[in-house]
């Protein structure tokens, strides 16, 4: 599915959770907060919602943020490529599959992106990167077993859109740094507002 790349003012966020978690994670809650007023909506992956424990297969996850994210351009009345996406690790790497899948979107919000699995940095998760033509933002901690800022540094070089990066202190789901990544966010954000 071919789709415009020209920059559009954002006008929603949708928000995923990591494999582990759900759509009430701390930090989705840090997000959607920081971001008001602009529309946000955190939702889970189909597992989560039938109330069952575990992850979707890949494309049963993708498939689901799809119509997630044209319900919800429809309840707000955007343009598909006004849609901001974002989410914790799982989450992220879902979105990022389904913009380079096809899927519009005016930004990719990455929250502990997992670069690859802990202790296995020859499993890199950035096959796709080469098709993320449009603006990201990676917040991580810089402990994070699942990718440092070395393979960041050297992953992201993939990505043909301009790629903007955050590092706090901490691992895979730093603490106490809620408001921080919601206010990175925020700012990031407000920063593809054309002017």
């Amino acid at each position: 599915m071919a789709t415009s790349r020209r920059r559009n003012r954002p006008g929603a966020l949708l928000l995923t959770p990591g494999a582990g978690a759900d759509r009430n994670h701390h930090t989705l809650l840090a997000v959607a907060g920081a971001v008001d007023p602009l529309p946000c909506e955190r939702v889970d992956f189909p597992r989560r919602k039938a109330g069952k424990q575990g992850v979707d297969r890949p494309p049963v996850a993708i498939a689901s943020l799809v119509a997630d994210a044209e319900a919800l351009v429809k309840r707000t009345g955007i343009t598909a490529n006004q849609l901001i996406l974002g989410g914790r690790s799982f989450g992220g790497r879902m979105c990022s599959m389904a913009v380079a899948d096809g899927l519009p979107a005016a930004g990719l919000v990455l929250l502990s992106y997992p670069l690859h699995p802990p202790g296995k940095p020859d499993r890199m998760r950035t096959e796709h990167f080469s098709a993320l033509d449009l603006p990201c933002l990676c917040i991580s901690g810089d402990r994070d077993p699942f990718g440092n800022p070395d393979e960041f540094a050297e992953a992201i070089k993939a990505i043909p859109g301009p790629v903007s990066q955050v590092w706090l202190p901490g691992g895979h789901d730093p603490r106490n740094v809620d408001d921080a990544i919601g206010e990175a966010v925020r700012n990031w954000i407000d920063s593809l507002t054309p002017r």
